[in-house]
C-alpha cells in the first residue's frame, strides 16, 4: 500500500509538471506555472549575477544551466535596506522581506497567449523606489490582471543604490565605452533586449514593446526614451509621476566627472584606494558606505547630453507617450507658516515670488500648507511630465497623452489618509486593487477596470482611448486638455495650467 502511494505521489507531481508551461529561452529551458489560464513564469534571469568582478561592470551575457530551471518564484531583489512601511508605502507597495542580493537581474512574465503564434503586445514595467529601492516583486506589480486583458506583462529588476549608479575613473577606464554609472541603466537594456530575443517563446509581439514605469521607474523611462541606445527596444512609453526633462533638485544633472569626484570620495571613505579593493568588500560594507551616486547621470554614453537637449533637438525615442502626475504627489518638509512660506520664496525667487505666491497664495497658514504640498508636486512631478508631453508635440511626430490622478484612496483611519498619494494610482492603473488592503468602494474597482483598459488599449495601438471608456483627448498646447481620473473620469483642461507654466519658466 505504502509503495503504492509512493507510486501514486510520483505519477501526480509528473503529471503537474508535464501540464506546467514551458519555454526555451536564452540559456536554457525554464518551467512556469498556470493560474487561471495565465502562464507565469518568475525568477528568470536575463543578465549574469552582478558580483565580484562584475559588480559595476554593463550586464554580462546570460549564464546557461542544464537542465529545465524553475521559475516558480521572485529573483532577489537588489540590494538595499530591509523593507519597513513608511508614511503612505504599507507592506504591499514594498519588496519581500527576503532574498535580497546584489545577484538580482531576473525578471517576470505573465501572458495569457495559448500559442506562441498570437503576438500579443507586451507590457514593461519598471518599479520605482527613488533608485535607492524596490524590486519586481512587490504584490502591486502582478501581472496577472494585465494579462488577462491581452497584454503578455513583463516586470523586470535592476540595481539600485551605489550598486547601480557608481562612477568612478577606474571605472570610466575599465569600460569599453569609456563611461561609467548608469548600470541600472544599462539593466534596464539588457532585460529590453532580452524581450526582444525570447518574448514571442511566450506569445508576445516583439515589434509592440511599451515600457511603463512609476516614480523612478517613471524617470527610468524618461532616461530610456531620450537614449540613442534604446533605439527600436521599445515602441510605447508610459511614465507615471517622473521624469527629467528640466533642471531639479529632486534629480540634479550631473556630468561624469562630477559622478566621478563623488565614487572617488565613496571610495576614500570606506579607506579603499583601487577598485579592486572596493570590489572585494562584502554587499553590506558597499550597501554601508557614505557618499557615492544613486541616480543617472548625463555620462556621455547611454546619454549623449541632457534630456532636455536631446528632446529640444528632436533626438528622442520618438514614440508615443502617456504621462502623468497624482493631487497628492509631493516632495516636501516640515509644514511652513503663511509667513515663513512667504519669507522662504523671496530667498528663491526673488523679483519672481510675486509671480511665485499669485499661484501658489500663502495668505493663511492652511493656505501656505496647501501651496507648500503643491509646489512639492509641481516642481518635481507634474512640470516634468508636462514640458515632456509639450515638448514630444513639438518635436516629435508621436502624440503624447496626459492624465491627472485625483481619486483619494479611502482609508481606514486619519494616519492612512494620504489621498491620491505618491505611487496611489499604480494598483488602479494594473488593476490590482485585491493586493492591497483598503476598503476599496465600488467606484475604485470601475476605476481600476478603467485605467487599466486606458494601459492595455494604449500597448495594443499607441492610442489609449476605445469603447465604453470616456474619451481621452490628445495633449495639445491650444487646449492643454488632460484626463481627469477621479470618481468622475473627464477630459478637461489642465487645472494646474499657471503653476506649471512658472515652474518651465523658472527651471528653464
Amino acid at each position: 500500500m505504502k509503495i503504492f502511494s509512493i507510486f501514486l505521489s510520483v505519477l501526480v507531481s509528473a503529471s503537474l509538471f508535464a501540464q506546467s508551461p514551458t519555454a526555451t529561452i536564452t540559456g536554457g529551458k525554464i518551467v512556469g506555472e498556470i493560474k487561471e489560464e495565465i502562464q507565469i513564469y518568475k525568477g528568470i534571469p536575463f543578465a549574469a549575477p552582478p558580483v565580484g568582478d562584475l559588480r559595476w561592470k554593463a550586464p554580462q551575457a546570460v549564464i546557461p544551466w542544464k537542465g529545465t530551471k524553475s521559475c516558480l518564484s521572485f529573483g532577489p531583489s537588489p540590494m538595499q535596506d530591509p523593507p519597513v512601511p513608511f508614511f503612505c508605502w504599507t507592506e504591499e507597495y514594498l519588496i519581500p522581506k527576503e532574498p535580497i542580493s546584489e545577484d538580482c537581474l531576473y525578471l517576470n512574465i505573465w501572458s495569457g497567449a495559448k500559442t506562441k503564434k498570437e503576438k500579443r503586445p507586451v507590457f514593461v514595467y519598471i518599479y520605482g523606489g527613488g533608485f535607492r529601492s524596490g524590486g519586481a516583486g512587490c504584490a502591486i506589480y502582478d501581472g496577472e490582471a494585465m494579462a488577462k486583458k491581452g497584454v503578455v506583462f513583463v516586470t523586470i529588476n535592476y540595481r539600485v543604490g551605489v550598486f547601480g549608479f557608481l562612477a568612478h575613473p577606474e571605472l570610466t577606464k575599465e569600460a569599453e565605452y569609456n563611461s561609467s554609472g548608469n548600470y541600472a541603466l544599462l539593466d534596464m537594456l539588457a532585460a529590453l533586449k532580452w524581450v526582444q530575443k525570447n518574448i514571442a517563446q511566450f506569445g508576445g509581439d516583439a515589434s509592440n514593446v511599451t515600457i511603463a514605469g512609476q516614480s523612478a521607474g517613471a524617470f527610468a523611462v524618461n532616461n530610456l526614451v531620450a537614449s540613442p541606445l534604446s533605439k527600436g527596444l521599445f515602441h510605447k512609453a508610459i511614465a507615471e509621476s517622473g521624469g527629467s526633462i528640466l533642471d531639479s533638485p529632486l534629480r540634479p544633472k550631473l556630468t561624469l566627472q562630477n559622478a566621478e569626484e563623488q565614487g572617488a570620495k565613496f571610495a576614500e571613505n570606506l579607506n579603499c584606494k583601487s577598485l579592486a579593493e572596493l570590489r572585494k568588500l562584502s554587499s553590506e560594507e558597499i550597501h554601508k558606505g557614505k557618499g557615492g551616486l544613486s541616480s543617472p547621470i548625463v555620462d556621455g554614453y547611454f546619454l549623449p547630453e541632457s534630456i532636455g537637449e536631446i528632446f529640444k533637438k528632436g533626438k528622442q525615442n520618438d514614440v508615443p507617450s502617456i504621462v502623468g502626475w497624482n493631487e497628492e504627489d509631493r516632495v516636501s518638509g516640515k509644514p511652513l507658516s503663511a509667513e515663513n512660506f512667504k519669507e522662504t520664496s523671496r530667498k528663491r525667487f526673488g523679483e519672481l515670488t510675486d509671480e511665485f505666491l499669485a499661484v501658489y497664495p500663502a495668505e493663511t497658514d492652511e493656505q501656505a500648507y496647501k501651496s507648500q504640498m503643491g509646489v512639492g508636486r509641481d516642481e518635481y512631478f507634474g512640470v516634468q511630465d508636462y514640458v515632456w508631453a509639450k515638448m514630444q508635440t513639438s518635436t516629435g511626430k508621436s502624440k503624447a497623452y496626459i492624465y491627472n490622478f485625483n481619486r483619494k484612496l479611502p482609508s481606514y483611519t486619519p494616519e492612512t489618509d494620504f489621498g491620491a498619494f505618491h505611487t496611489g494610482e499604480v494598483p488602479y492603473a494594473y488593476n490590482n486593487l485585491k493586493t492591497v488592503n483598503r476598503p476599496w468602494e465600488k467606484v475604485d474597482f470601475e476605476i481600476a477596470d478603467k485605467m487599466s483598459e486606458y494601459w492595455v488599449n494604449f500597448a495594443k495601438t499607441g492610442n489609449p482611448n476605445g469603447a465604453n471608456l470616456p474619451k481621452w483627448e490628445v495633449y495639445d498646447p491650444k487646449n492643454e486638455n488632460v484626463l481627469i481620473i477621479d470618481k468622475e473620469i473627464v477630459s478637461k483642461p489642465l487645472p494646474t495650467k499657471a503653476q506649471m507654466m512658472f515652474w518651465e519658466k523658472y527651471l528653464k
